[in-house]
């Protein structure tokens, strides 16, 4: 019955969503799909997965909630949180390398492998983006090693 419910409201959260998603424009072509498509792909996967979740919600007698997966959800999504609003202040290398050792650490990863390989996705995929791509990243704190 909750996951029903829940998942249909989330339905009807991405069907407006989208709406709004819609109406995304750039003043200026930086990308050839333009902005609106990656929001709309998420959008039409979560809404996919509400819909399934509606149909088929899965076996619920004698379910108990498992607090500490609960708790690593929550965690999980305070870390993602963190991750968009220290995203320009911080920079794209710093805050992705932070966001990928807390989410390494939040499941079981070990201290110095989720260090290394946090900077290295940090630094990796800013060089895909920013060089391969040519998808202008911001810097945030890191933007006074860089010559002007």
């Amino acid at each position: 019955m909750y996951v029903r419910l829940f998942s249909a409201s989330w339905l009807l959260l991405c069907i407006w969503l989208a709406f709004v998603a819609w109406g995304f424009q750039a003043p200026f072509a930086y990308d050839p799909v333009g902005p609106r498509a990656y929001p709309l792909l998420l959008l039409g996967l979560m809404g996919a997965g509400s819909l399934w979740l509606i149909i088929n919600p899965g076996k619920q007698d004698g379910q108990v909630l498992h607090v500490p997966a609960a708790l690593r959800s929550l965690s999980c999504i305070a870390v993602l949180l963190a991750y968009a609003l220290l995203f320009e202040p911080l920079g794209f290398i710093v805050s992705t390398s932070l966001a990928t050792f807390a989410l390494g650490l939040l499941f079981t990863g070990r201290l110095l492998p989720c260090a290394i390989s946090a900077v290295l996705m940090g630094l990796l995929l800013f060089g895909l983006f920013d060089y391969l791509l040519d998808v202008p990243l911001p810097l945030g704190v890191l933007d006074v090693f860089v010559e002007s």
